[in-house]
């Protein structure tokens, strides 16, 4: 190996580890820090022109300014480690709340004014978090307030970590990796359903179920804050526990629903706006009927289908819709 081979080997080696170790840093100035480094560009233009060394020390105060500026805002964004919470649950319209917790990794040194915002895939980042102080080996916990539009997967990829301490000058951040997903579901309106004539849907029955009908399928121990009208006394007096009577239910059959998925002759912005407006329709009548009590069987005219009770709630067919892709429209006539 030769003598020079051998400190660029090093020289190489050593900006690796460096690259590798601390993630890559981003600087951009504020309007603060334009003025001030315009003016410290003009002090040394004077002072290089004058040799003037009162100039000269007066260039020597604002470098040293932009000096420890940097150390400072790298020291403050040093050992932060952030953690993204996110609700079970989100729909169009309707906001929600999410979590932000940054850790302060570092032993002695706080951080100070620390901007995270959430970076979503695809989407422009307009939420952030501001932490003023976050003390040694500690957390702090931010939230932020967002209201979807759009149904469908909200994918979140990261943080971006910035901070202008301690003069407000520069701008220093970096970038963390953490991922994130949250289902939208559809926006529901409220619908009134037409009344079913005897509390039963046509082909309705008495089946074997937990509810209030007429017959008994057996019985159980009393729950907590059930109706004691139910306490089958004799089979109590004589386990001397309190047991309840377990009732039939009277089921209905299940209400199918349909999602018209067949593309219209219509531009893709207008089939959009159509499709969102049938499966915005198609999950207020599900809701509506799982309120009531009713079964629910969902499916699409290209196939897939769910189906959701009054038990399961109505997550299955919420989920089941916001996921559900539009198929491409066909174009128009005469384009």
């Amino acid at each position: 190996m030769t003598p020079r081979a051998l400190p660029a080997g090093l020289f190489a080696r050593a900006w690796r580890a460096v690259s590798t170790a601390r993630p890559a840093r981003a600087l951009k100035f504020t309007r603060e820090g334009k003025f001030f480094v315009g003016i410290t560009f003009g002090v040394g233009f004077a002072a290089l022109n004058t040799a003037n060394n009162l100039l000269y020390l007066l260039l020597g105060l604002l470098l040293a300014l932009i000096i420890v500026s940097g150390v400072m805002s790298e020291l403050s964004l040093r050992g932060l480690s952030v953690v993204r919470r996110l609700p079970r649950r989100a729909q169009v319209g309707k906001p929600h709340l999410v979590e932000v917790e940054v850790f302060n990794h570092k032993t002695r040194v706080p951080s100070y004014a620390i901007e995270v915002e959430d970076l979503r895939g695809g989407q422009p980042a307009d939420k952030r978090c501001f932490f003023l102080k976050i003390s040694p080996q500690s957390a702090q916990v931010a939230a932020y307030r967002r209201t979807p539009a759009r149904r469908g997967k909200d994918i979140h990829v990261g943080f971006r970590i910035a901070t202008r301490f301690p003069f407000g000058l520069f701008e220093k951040s970096r970038e963390v990796s953490s991922a994130g997903e949250l289902i939208i579901y559809p926006a529901t309106d409220p619908v009134q359903l037409p009344a079913t004539p005897g509390g039963l849907l046509e082909g309705g029955m008495a089946l074997t179920g937990r509810a209030g009908g007429d017959d008994f399928l057996g019985v159980r121990l009393l729950r907590e804050g059930e109706d004691v009208r139910d306490v089958h006394w004799p089979k109590s007096a004589a386990s001397g526990q309190l047991v309840a009577r377990e009732r039939a239910r009277e089921t209905r059959p299940d209400v199918n629903m349909m999602l018209d998925s067949q593309p219209h002759q219509l531009t893709a912005e207008a089939w959009d706006m159509v499709f969102e407006r049938r499966v915005r329709e198609v999950a207020s009548r599900a809701v509506a009927h799982l309120k009531r009590g009713d079964s629910v069987f969902v499916r699409s005219s290209h196939g897939p289908a769910v189906r959701a009770s009054r038990s399961s709630g109505a997550d299955p067919v919420l989920r089941f819709l916001a996921l559900i892709a539009a198929p491409a429209a066909s174009s128009p006539e005469g384009q």
